[in-house]
């Protein structure tokens, strides 16, 4: 097993080398970069493309010393300090290498923007991405498994077709139709307000017993949380499901029915170990799905500012050192999750070897 984990180990290096080559060049060709973004800014033009779709202000077709849209009437000195505190007085290829020399000593930059280190800005949302990931993904896998359980023992009933049918309805709806509908119904937006619409906690939450303060912290969260679970439980109840299904069917089972156990004892006793090994096994790769892809909607619509929100800014903003600090951080967590994913893999079921494969 060692040797397995060494091989993945070394396998994260390209690949995490090709991911950030791959993005590194994309942006080379996107326009409206940093620079381009504070020009237009400083010409009042508010946002650069604007520029791009002729709203804005034009390149002069004589002016050879400026390639940025909005430069005009900005001295190409100033442009030349611009680029030089930026970086891009430098070739690509330097600028590249350079990044990622300070991305192996963990050293991430400061955001072009916000005068902030990348690695305090994402820690200082990183609260809101894991109270929507840590939570969403413990409610789904504390519903699901019972449910999809109930549902193969009583397969075609009219239980499992009642809950199929609320099952599918929900994973149907849009996470942020549903958002909305909490909005509007218990929210204040034109019904009840049952329940807070911005910030994890209260203004006074500092004030507040210890009591106090996680019944606030629950109560602000439970419309977001709810919102961004409801589609989670389909794929879960319903491969948990199939899974008890598959293993009710094997001799085993039979055997284990025929020396007298109790219905109990087959499913919790022999089934539940085998069935739950690809379910229990994804619960990493599923936290780390919803903790990094923190929907951008639903924390917009709910005033929370967490990772969504900072990745959709950046990208907009062209704040390079945010995108390109968090994309290199979350590859190389989701690289070391996957491998992670494989030991639990073994950790349940030890039957599973995979230093024999190859």
């Amino acid at each position: 097993m060692g040797a397995y984990i060494l091989r993945r180990l070394l396998l994260v290096i390209p690949t995490l080398l090709g991911i950030m080559i791959i993005n590194f060049t994309l942006t080379q060709f996107v326009p409206g970069g940093p620079i381009e973004q504070i020009i237009a800014r400083m010409e009042g033009g508010g946002d650069v493309f604007e520029s791009f779709a002729g709203g804005g202000s034009e390149i002069l077709e004589n002016d050879s010393t400026s390639e940025y849209v909005g430069a005009r009437g900005l001295p190409p000195e100033f442009i030349a300090d611009l680029e030089r505190e930026f970086g891009f007085d430098k070739p690509p290829l330097e600028r590249f290498l350079n990044m990622m020399w300070n991305y192996i000593r963990l050293d991430f930059g400061e955001s072009y923007f916000r005068s902030i280190s990348v690695l305090d800005l994402v820690l200082e949302k990183m609260p809101v991405s894991i109270t929507l990931g840590l939570w969403s993904t413990l409610i789904a896998y504390m519903v699901s498994i019972p449910l999809g359980i109930r549902k193969a023992v009583r397969d075609g009933s009219r239980f499992d077709t009642w809950t199929s049918g609320a099952i599918i309805i929900g994973y149907a709806i849009p996470g942020f139709l549903f958002a909305i509908l909490l909005i509007v119904l218990f929210a204040g937006g034109s019904y009840w307000r049952l329940f807070p619409l911005r910030g994890l906690t209260s203004d006074n939450w500092e004030e507040l017993s210890l009591i106090a303060k996680i019944l606030d912290y629950f109560w602000h969260i439970a419309l977001p949380v709810f919102a961004s679970t409801i589609s989670a439980f389909a794929t879960l109840t319903l491969l948990t499901k199939n899974s008890f299904l598959d293993e009710i069917k094997k001799q085993y089972v039979m055997t284990a029915r025929a020396k007298g156990l109790s219905e109990g004892q087959v499913l919790y006793g022999h089934v539940f170990r085998n069935a739950m090994l690809i379910v229990i096994s994804g619960f990493p790769a599923l936290f780390i799905g919803v903790f990094f892809g923190g929907s951008l909607i639903i924390e917009t619509l709910f005033s929370l500012d967490g990772l969504g929100r900072l990745g959709f800014e950046a990208a907009v903003a062209r704040d390079y050192p945010v995108v390109f600090g968090t994309l290199f951080a979350f590859s190389l967590m989701g690289l070391i999750i996957g491998i992670v994913t494989d030991l639990t893999y073994v950790f349940i079921d030890p039957r599973i070897d995979f230093e024999s494969r190859g």
